[in-house]
């Protein structure tokens, strides 16, 4: 169809513009022929929206309104019935310069339209987030460029380079966009980056999204089998990387895929050098103004990331604007974040949970502070030197920080506020991280690929909630309990199958029906896969993974609390306990560990400490199995998948 306008955002948006659209003004008429515009507006008064009052209302473009209008009416009444008012003063038609058709304008290429294809929402959620104002018309590149207006000198970025301000970032930003559009990438393109947290990736990933680009990430450590699969299945056109990435030589891993991949055309690495057949980013820093034909707008996808992966090939996630933005906007509220704060982030951006931060901290106008890969003594150097006031972390940063006694050796007093998120945080862990900087709030975030940050504590919740739960729904979310065998929901303080239904979920998984099929319920609530309880206030609390739970013998339990008792064994570095097969009962528990030292730990040992803290004997491991190293995500969790292909 025309102007990127798809099946998908014919049904939903449909109803939205036929409802908005009852306006039967037409061009004949006295105040038309005059250029009355005062009369114009007055004889519309209740009677419908313009096309560009819709467009800005719901967040598509103008000639998508009239699109998607055209086809509902024609469902609605067999023929064109409602005649429109156009914003006559801002036509083209009426001003001098050569007129471009919109056919001209707002071109895709044809792998742009399978991925908006697969934004995909239930029209009834979708009308209900627009009406309560969730989803607004807001992209990234509007909230830079409001900043840069209204506050350039304020500093925008600070990186182990130096700080940068706003007004210097837009331009920074400008500059790259130019070179990009140079190179023939068009709205929903999708490119590629594989970059740590620094000053180029910020820069890329605002001017990928500012001429309406899709940003796909690639996690750091993957290599050449997970990038191959990444940028064919996202059907990437371009891709940023470093020339190379400790021993990894990525520039050239990327030459070899675009000879083995048919639509990735552009290689580009940062730095000075760039090698052979690769373009550098400092090349496409072409100055001006860009001009941007088709510009984003609030309904269009800007990011594809990746599920981990950690049972079967990652799964394609596309994300719109009213998905993300909406999703920082009112988080801001709630974390009491202004433009005073400096944010620091331990999650690396090509993760969900570190660009959720970053979108919070730009939404408020504060500075995202930098940190290119996380080790302990870093962040707890950078924090100091920059009197960062957020941080946001996993519970294994703080535990890495907390175990070297960094947290004694560094002034972490500036920090007002630390938000945990990316795995279970023990109690007793978050416990000691407050008490070593005693004028933190802390609060715990829950949140997958597929729903940003759908829960989470408030600044101003009781002491309590954060150490023993993940807080309640974001605003424009709900979250629910339902029982494993018919999907009901539960009481609270019930354990079941978590739910999330809300303007932060994802549409669906892109090229994947069966997926699909089996990720949402009719009434489009996100099967998550966790399991969890949530208490009568709407506090969650994760209890462990459907997928985990252990069958032996016709009793099921969840591995989880026994996992976290045995890291507390003094010989345990990470512990997991997974499924193996046994012809009596079906399933028996196996406990794979890595250790802290040289010495050995027994299963006998670890058995003794599950029945100190009183854990039933059918849920203690039947076998032990010492690895060096444990199989993770980027973001640290245990594949359980590969460690059952090992055994």
């Amino acid at each position: 169809m025309a102007y990127g306008v798809t099946q998908q955002m014919i049904d939903t948006f449909g109803e939205i513009v036929f409802k908005l659209s009852l306006n039967k003004q037409t061009r004949r008429g006295d105040a038309v022929r005059e250029l009355d515009f005062d009369a114009l507006a007055a004889s519309r008064d209740e009677t419908g929206l313009t096309d560009e009052e819709i467009a800005e209302r719901i967040g598509l473009l103008p000639e998508q309104v009239g699109v998607v209008r055209v086809f509902t009416e024609r469902k609605h009444h067999k023929i064109d019935q409602h005649r429109r008012i156009y914003h006559l003063g801002g036509g083209k038609r009426w001003k001098k310069e050569a007129y471009r058709s919109p056919m001209e304008r707002l071109r895709f290429n044809e792998e742009a339209m399978m991925l908006r294809s697969a934004i995909n929402f239930k029209p009834e959620l979708a009308a209900r987030y627009i009406e309560d104002g969730y989803w607004i018309n807001e992209t990234l590149n509007g909230w830079l460029s409001d900043h840069a207006a209204n506050t350039p000198d304020a500093i925008a970025i600070i990186h182990p380079g130096g700080e940068v301000t706003y007004a210097e970032l837009k331009s920074q930003v400008d500059q790259l966009t130019n070179g990009l559009q140079s190179l023939g990438l068009m709205k929903s393109d999708v490119v590629a980056v594989q970059l740590p947290n620094t000053l180029d990736f910020v820069v890329s990933y605002l001017a990928i999204t500012a001429f309406g680009g899709v940003m796909q990430t690639i996690h750091m450590p993957y290599r050449d089998a997970d990038i191959e699969f990444l940028l064919g299945h996202a059907q990437a056109r371009a891709v940023i990387c470093l020339p190379a990435f400790k021993d990894f030589p990525t520039a050239d891993v990327m030459i070899t895929m675009k000879e083995k991949l048919g639509s990735l055309e552009h290689v580009i690495t940062v730095g000075d050098d760039s090698p052979e057949n690769c373009r550098s980013l400092q090349s496409l820093m072409i100055e001006g103004t860009p001009e941007i034909d088709n510009p984003p707008v609030g309904s269009d996808p800007f990011l594809l990331l990746y599920t981990s992966g950690t049972t079967s090939n990652p799964k394609g996630v596309p994300l719109t604007y009213q998905n993300m933005m909406s999703n920082a906007r009112v988080s801001v509220a709630e974390f009491k974040m202004t433009s005073e704060d400096r944010n620091i982030s331990a999650a690396p951006f090509s993760h969900l949970y570190g660009l959720f931060n970053f979108h919070v901290a730009l939404n408020a106008g504060a500075t995202n502070v930098l940190l290119p890969a996380f080790t302990p003594p870093d962040l707890a150097k950078t924090v100091e030197a920059t009197k960062a006031t957020t941080v946001f972390l996993g519970p294994a940063h703080a535990t890495a920080m907390i175990n070297a006694g960094l947290m004694d050796a560094h002034d972490l007093s500036s920090v007002r506020f630390s938000v945990f998120s990316g795995a279970a945080c023990p109690p007793q862990m978050m416990e000691t991280y407050r008490e070593k900087i005693p004028g933190t709030v802390i609060s715990q975030l829950w949140g997958m690929t597929e729903t940003a940050g759908a829960t989470y504590c408030r600044y101003d919740d009781a002491e309590d909630i954060p150490v023993r739960s993940a807080g309640r729904a974001s605003p424009g979310d709900e979250v629910r309990v339902v029982a494993p065998e018919n999907g009901e929901p539960l009481p609270a303080d019930t354990e079941g199958d978590l739910q999330v239904r809300g303007c932060s979920v994802f549409p669906g998984y892109l090229n994947n029906e069966e997926a699909n099929a089996d990720a949402f319920t009719e009434d489009g609530w996100f099967k998550t896969g966790d399991l969890a309880i949530i208490d009568e206030d709407g506090n969650l609390t994760i209890t462990g993974r459907t997928k985990d739970v252990i069958n032996r013998g016709g009793v099921k339990f969840n591995p989880a609390d026994i996992e976290d008792l045995l890291v507390q064994h003094p010989k345990v570095e990470m512990a997991a306990i997974i499924p193996v097969p046994d012809a009596a009962l079906g399933e028996k528990a196996c406990c794979v560990v890595t250790l802290l030292g040289e010495e050995k730990v027994t299963l006998e040992e670890l058995c003794t400490l599950l029945d100190e803290h009183k854990i039933a004997k059918n849920k203690w491991p039947e076998r032990l199995v010492i690895i060096d190293e444990m199989p993770l995500t980027p973001t640290r969790k245990v594949i359980k998948g590969r460690l059952q292909d090992q055994l």
